[in-house]
């Protein structure tokens, strides 16, 4: 297997990895930059993640144009992805989801910060983005390069942003640290519900931050995160 075969292989994987973990259910979608090609990026056909085959992945120009559609129907919102991969040369791979965990954070002021050690991934603190703020009243679908431009320059630097009362986007620097970041944001989300009824929360300190997502991205972590989920999936690695 070449190794574009492989990395193709690995999209597919980490679409099944996001259903079974429930971070996306019929919608939602995972992209890699296309290893070959900067200026283009790899996405599935409109198709439910855990449904996805490596026949379904298409590959898009930044601006979200097919090289070769064959007829197949596209996700509405590829500018999510264009959006990011256009203002972030590091950024390997994109996720979007609508987490349940995670959408009440983007809607009611509450930070989403990381309370355990294995959300320090996530970053320090979650910005919001609100597609009404520069687009009036819309589906709250982001479908213009204009909308995902505007959604990247809100994800910054970071590697995660909230989408009011839609979901959140995370980049990573690989596939498999996007879809780290991307769990363990929902788990964060779930136990952060759990906690704030009872009482003041004790959040990760900067440097706690920075101490553990080190550790979190380091290739043996992300491999042994990567092949529990794969297997619990389904996928072989």
């Amino acid at each position: 297997m070449s190794d574009l075969d492989r990395q193709f292989q690995d999209l597919v994987t980490a679409n099944r990895i996001l259903a079974r973990e429930e971070v996306v259910d019929a919608f939602g979608h995972v992209s890699i930059r296309h290893p070959e090609h900067p200026g283009r990026y790899i996405l599935s056909q409109s198709r439910a993640p855990e449904l996805v085959d490596t026949l379904d992945l298409m590959e898009y120009t930044l601006d979200g144009d097919p090289l070769d559609q064959q007829g197949r129907t596209m996700y509405s919102e590829r500018p999510i992805h264009g959006g990011v991969y256009e203002a972030r040369s590091d950024v390997m791979a994109v996720v979007h989801n609508h987490s349940p965990a995670v959408l009440p954070f983007g809607v009611t002021g509450q930070p989403l910060r990381p309370m355990f050690h294995l959300a320090a991934i996530i970053g320090p603190q979650l910005p919001v983005w609100d597609i009404r703020d520069n687009f009036q009243d819309t589906s709250l679908l982001v479908t213009t390069m204009e909308q995902g431009r505007d959604l990247a320059a809100t994800l910054g630097d970071g590697r995660a942003a909230l989408m009011r009362g839609h979901g959140c986007v995370v980049a990573g620097s690989t596939l498999k640290e996007a879809v780290m970041a991307s769990v363990y944001l929902q788990v964060n989300a779930r136990l952060l519900l759990q906690s704030l009824p009872l009482g003041e929360v004790k959040y990760l300190s900067p440097g706690e931050i920075e101490l553990m997502s080190q550790s979190q991205v380091r290739p043996t972590s992300l491999a042994r995160a990567w092949e529990y989920w794969a297997v619990r999936a389904g996928r072989s690695v």
